[in-house]
């Protein structure tokens, strides 16, 4: 089979995990966004004159949102690549095994 060849392998571009500060920027985005939300409930529950049903929920708005947003921004993605620790570096603060308890 003289015009016969082997198929090379095709990786996709799509096939591959987002950079880590493609999944940071994504989380800070989101972060502004929640705290955005939360400012404008304070202004609501403060400036606007509406019934306490509203303000209450505006201000549960102001309260909450900063919890959920810092909860948001502190996770990691579910595509983000995960941290390797195989660099010298990157456990300098690391206690070395025979030191590990007190006394040695």
């Amino acid at each position: 089979m003289k015009g016969w060849r082997r198929k090379p392998d095709v990786h996709r571009v799509t096939d591959a995990k987002p950079s880590l500060s493609a999944d940071i920027h994504k989380r800070e985005i989101s972060y502004l966004i929640k705290m955005g939300i939360r400012t404008i409930c304070l202004i609501l529950a403060v400036v606007v004159p509406l019934p306490w049903p509203y303000r209450l929920l505006f201000i549960a708005g102001a309260v909450f949102l900063p919890y959920i947003a810092v909860i948001g921004a502190n996770e990691r993605g579910k595509d983000a690549p995960a941290p390797t620790f195989d660099s010298p570096e990157a456990n300098q603060s690391e206690i070395p095994h025979h030191r590990r308890e007190i006394g040695s």
